[in-house]
Order: structure tokens, then sequence, then C-alpha cells
């Protein structure tokens, strides 16, 4: 049997990137983008991008509103919190590129 899990998504970012130190001392950028669905809906998606994996010059100059093309894998956590158990489904990042924004002609 053979599987694939790869993620490739561009779109918009939805809000300002938050860097993370873990307890381990690596360090993450997570970001959410906004992807447009069938229907011209935008669905968000949590992206995380390991410091070590995507580099931090990739992230350095992307914020909120910048078009970005995500590739990755799915990946599903479970964790605990007050209320119990949880799940969570993101895109881990293996590369972002900031996306150039069209040049109008008019």
């Amino acid at each position: 049997m053979v599987t694939v899990n790869v993620v490739v998504l561009a779109g918009s970012v939805a809000a300002d990137p938050v860097q993370r130190r873990m307890p381990s001392g690596d360090e993450v950028t997570e970001l959410r983008l906004s992807v447009p669905e069938a229907g011209k809906r935008l669905l968000p998606l949590p992206i995380a991008a390991w410091h070590a994996t995507v580099g931090v010059q990739a992230l350095d100059d992307i914020a909120k509103g910048d078009r970005v093309l995500v590739h990755g894998q799915l990946v599903r956590r479970f964790y605990r919190s007050g209320a119990g158990a949880r799940s969570l489904t993101e895109v881990v990042a293996s590369g972002i590129k900031k996306l150039e924004e069209p040049v109008s002609t008019g």
C-alpha cells in the first residue's frame, strides 16, 4: 500500500504570524492561511512552520494580507486541556514562498 501526504496551498495570510519557542528550544511560526473554497468561501487553515525545516529567512517578511504558497503535509495532533482531550489538524510546512502581487495594467 502506498500512502501520500502532500499539501500545496496558495492563499492569503489571515492574521499576523506568531513566533514561539518550544521548551525543547525549537522555534516555530504559526499562521492562518485563508484559502478559497468552492463557492467563493474562504477556508482558514492553521499552518506550522518550524524554523529548522523552513528557514527563518523565508518567514521574516511574511505578514497579514500577504499572498503565499505553502507546501508540506497534513498532521493531526492530540492534546489535553482543561476541557478534556482535544485534537488539531494543521499543515506542517516544509516550504513557504511569498508570492508577488500581480502588476496591474491600467
